[in-house]
């Protein structure tokens, strides 16, 4: 999975990706953060990123990440999920 660091202006709405950022593998990003990453919309024209991320350090400051998201996402999401509940992915 990839993802690359974002700039995000709510109003009026646009994204578009940091000057000088390099691509970087999602799940080591949400690493970086400690996993608190939440996802903030679908993106459609931006090549093959299909979502934005927002990403918060220790002193809680936001970061934005394009992501592309397949399946093996929607699965480390889910036994992350588990996980976090005390179940395990059987």
């Amino acid at each position: 999975m990839k993802s690359i660091q974002a700039q995000f202006q709510k109003d009026p709405r646009e994204i578009k990706i940091k000057a000088e950022a390099q691509q970087e593998d999602w799940p080591q990003v949400c690493h970086r953060f400690n996993d608190d990453v939440e996802r903030v919309c679908d993106v459609t024209d931006l090549g093959d990123y299909t979502a934005l991320y927002q990403c918060f350090d220790d002193m809680n400051k936001k970061s934005f990440y394009l992501v592309e998201e397949d399946k093996a996402l929607f699965r480390m999401k889910r036994r992350h999920f588990l996980d976090n509940i005390g179940q395990t992915d059987a």
